[in-house]
């Protein structure tokens, strides 16, 4: 069957710009920047995406359009022995991130509706935090679990262009709006400069002490916000033509997500400051139970609580179909499976592997640890290894199409791929899995002891 591609330049960047504006960028990143610091967290990450993030972009985007191949597909044909192989990796991490990020999205579309119907008027922590437990498991939470893979399996089996190109064209600009609208209203709460004092002014003493847990952290948010390790980059850029300038495109990303993620520190934080709640206190639930106290107890809290919810709801789903194609792109590819029973049948089985988050958030840490903390950044090590060293020759050749005066930039790129991404992610993937191992022992090892 042919394959299908982009209808514009345009479509392509807000794909990908969707995929990784995403939960990662607006749940993960509020409560990750909380709990490292603040500005010492904030600067760390901003260097991993300049410095890190964008030529690891590059690596994926050149073996996507140089075999017009998914993940398994695309290392099959450039790579051989265990190389060959390698693929599956993508598609192992993406069903995984997957399973657990739609029941995260379903938590935002129940407190939307919360918002909407109730209003939020728990401005006590402790009712806030109850709201949050019987929001984040339950028959209920399974419900809105199945309704959101709905909504992406939809938009899936729509295709390339009629499915993911125009839903995208929709949702990344509005998000982009939405969150330059909340950042303007963050600037009027009480609690703003001390909020843009913490967030913006950064401890170099604070990153000295703290780096073996801050370096990983960052890393580890750069790679899921920008979609790495997954295989998405290596999947959207396979639909591209030749004409394309991978830089500028990869550049263009990487900004806006990066801005978004900026953003939306702007947001969070006034709001935290301004009723005297500590940023990064209590984790993942930083965004419901802190947020949902804080809408309850300032003015115009419930407008800006729905429309916070649900922006958060539609980013979160321009990401999961970038997820979700990798999967079904290999089907489409490597098995001859047409696009809308594959995309179901990946549904139904991502939605199955989500079930256990849906009983106890004990299975959010062990999903989100072993994907987030090891499978992303092994995934970015193998290419990295794979482009660097294996194939740079085929890597500086694809990069350099559609360059008209990029005179020695895939030169410059090739051994920041080489060595400098190697050493650091090497050293990230070395503390992600001590901190799972970690995990492993004491906190699920504890949950299982109790049963």
């Amino acid at each position: 069957m042919a394959r299908e591609t982009w209808a514009t330049r345009a479509g392509f960047i807000l794909a990908a710009v969707g995929s990784a504006v995403g939960l990662g960028n607006i749940w993960r990143f509020p409560f990750i920047t909380g709990q490292y610091g603040g500005s010492s967290f904030l600067i760390t990450y901003l260097a991993f995406v300049a410095l890190i993030g964008f030529p690891a972009i590059l690596v994926e985007f050149v073996i996507g359009r140089r075999t017009d191949r998914n993940p398994v597909g695309a290392l099959r044909e450039l790579g051989s022995g265990v190389w060959s192989s390698a693929g599956w990796l993508f598609v192992v991490t993406g069903f995984i991130i997957l399973s657990y990020y739609s029941v995260v999205a379903g938590w935002f579309l129940r407190y939307t509706l919360i918002g909407i119907t109730e209003g939020f008027t728990v401005a006590d922590p402790a009712a806030a935090d109850a709201l949050y437990e019987s929001v984040s498991t339950g028959l209920d939470t399974l419900l809105f679990h199945a309704m959101f893979m709905l909504l992406v399996v939809g938009i899936i089996a729509a295709g390339v262009r009629r499915g993911i190109e125009l839903s995208v064209k929709v949702m990344v600009p509005a998000i982009l709006v939405l969150l330059v609208g909340l950042a303007a209203y963050g600037f009027t709460l009480d609690g703003a400069s001390a909020a843009y004092a913490y967030y913006l002014s950064p401890d170099f003493a604070t990153i000295a002490a703290n780096w073996t847990e801050i370096l990983p952290a960052a890393a580890g948010q750069a790679f899921f916000t920008l979609s790495l390790g997954m295989g998405v980059m290596i999947t959207y850029a396979s639909y591209l033509g030749e004409d394309r300038n991978l830089a500028a495109d990869a550049g263009i990303i990487a900004a806006l997500d990066t801005l978004v993620a900026v953003l939306v520190g702007f947001v969070v934080f006034p709001v935290l400051f301004s009723i005297g709640i500590e940023p990064g206190a209590g984790g993942p639930r930083t965004i419901f139970v802190s947020l949902t106290a804080a809408f309850a107890g300032i003015p115009g809290g419930r407008i800006l609580g729905v429309v916070f919810f649900g922006m958060v709801g539609i980013a979160a789903l321009s990401s999961a179909i970038s997820i979700l194609e990798v999967l079904v792109s290999y089907l489409i590819d490597e098995v001859g499976v047409a696009r809308v029973p594959a995309s179901a049948a990946l549904g139904a089985a991502v939605f199955l592997l989500g079930v256990p988050v849906t009983i106890d958030s004990i299975f959010l840490g062990l999903y989100d640890g072993l994907a987030d903390g090891i499978l992303l950044v092994l995934g970015s090590l193998l290419l990295a290894l794979f482009v660097g060293w294996v194939i740079p020759d085929v890597g500086r050749e694809e990069l350099r199409k559609g360059i008209a005066d990029g005179a020695g930039l895939d030169a410059v790129w090739i051994w920041a791929v080489r060595v400098p991404i190697l050493i650091v992610v090497v050293i990230v993937l070395y503390l992600g899995v001590v901190d799972y191992v970690g995990f492993l022992t004491d906190d699920f090892a504890g949950w299982l002891a109790a049963r």
